[in-house]
């Protein structure tokens, strides 16, 4: 299976509750899932999203 990656960093003042709740609306409308989190030291969270690639039918990109 092929994938497309999109990583995200979201800042230390995001919340867990917060981050899950955006990272929840991309998963259920644009087919992203969660591949990988890293928290650093600072708070900011490191994230990788990732999902299949369709052949010949165009998918939503990321919205901030």
């Amino acid at each position: 299976m092929d994938y497309e990656y999109a990583p995200l960093r979201l800042p230390p003042n995001v919340d867990r509750v917060t981050a899950a709740a955006q990272l929840a609306i991309q998963a259920e409308f644009s087919g992203w899932e969660l591949a990988r989190v890293q928290l650093f030291r600072d708070g900011t969270r490191q994230v990788v999203l990732r999902r299949r690639l369709a052949n010949g039918s165009p998918q939503p990109g990321l919205s901030y």
